[in-house]
């Protein structure tokens, strides 16, 4: 079972102590606390602003402040643009158009060269990735990350918080380790979160090779790029989740449908569970 799993299993009104249910689960409550206390409050206007900026990112992901500010402005917004940066910091987004000095990464973190360049990714577990994405609730917004094999686009693991540390990177990474074992090479853009000694650690400690994309180079992770857009397109925009618990029930379910159900026409109409297992839906289920 997954952090946010058991999380999700915590019945806040149980007659069992909350302390408790975490050591049953051996979940630390330092993880529970982190998403069930919910997301940081907003005014309503920058809960719509954000939702308007993270709709248009993700159709144009190669917008900044210039064109999401003419766009809002298009659409009846005029904002200014220092509020557009403002939100789109905090929402953990930018242009992925190439430009100097825009990784979002602290300079004591050693940055590692990208592997990939040329390579034929060819089998499960050779190449793995992970980023973070922004998702909105009714009144707030938390972060989610991802832990996806490359040549399968299998989910392997999956975090939920309210805060851009990166614990919840790193218990996503141990996650896909203890379920998965490990692959040779694991790539990732230079955010702080992934470039901190707790992150890289693991995986050194793994004898994982470390790879990262090059500064404003967001299409060198374009797959995990790619499953962003289809939670938000056919998952959160369809939605209004009220709190965490909400939106990390329907996560669940979406991953287990992406996953198992969900046709890529890039694995010759097979399932990323089918790539990765390398045997059909069917026989996986038997």
């Amino acid at each position: 079972m997954s952090v946010s799993e058991k999380r999700a299993s915590i019945q806040a009104d149980s007659e069992l102590k909350i302390t408790r249910q975490c050591e049953l689960l051996s979940l630390p409550r330092s993880s529970y606390y982190r998403s069930s206390c919910g997301p940081p409050r907003m005014s309503p206007e920058n809960v719509r602003l954000m939702r308007l900026i993270d709709e248009e990112y993700t159709r144009h992901p190669f917008y900044g402040s210039r064109k999401i500010k003419a766009w809002l402005k298009q659409q009846g917004y005029n904002v200014n643009r220092k509020r557009v940066q403002r939100l789109m910091r905090k929402m953990g987004i930018q242009s992925v158009a190439p430009k100097p000095n825009t990784s979002a990464r602290r300079k004591e973190h050693k940055i590692y060269p990208y592997l990939l360049k040329g390579m034929k990714i060819n089998r499960p577990n050779m190449t793995w990735c992970a980023d973070i994405t922004y998702i909105r609730l009714s009144g707030g917004f938390v972060y989610l990350t991802a832990i996806m094999d490359w040549h399968s686009r299998y989910v392997l693991a999956w975090e939920i918080s309210v805060t851009m540390d990166d614990d919840f990177c790193v218990n996503a990474l141990e996650s896909a380790i203890r379920r998965y074992g490990q692959p040779d090479i694991f790539n990732t853009d230079q955010d702080a979160q992934f470039t901190s000694m707790s992150f890289t650690s693991v995986l050194a400690n793994n004898d994982i090779r470390i790879s990262m994309d090059g500064k404003g180079r967001a299409m060198d992770n374009i797959f995990i790029k790619r499953l962003w857009r289809s939670v938000k397109y056919e998952e959160i925009y369809l939605h209004e989740y009220q709190n965490v618990k909400e939106l990390i029930t329907a996560l669940k379910r979406y991953f287990e449908f992406y996953n198992n159900e969900r046709f890529h026409q890039s694995l010759n109409d097979g399932t990323p569970a089918e790539s990765y297992w390398g045997k059909p839906a069917a026989r996986m289920a038997a």
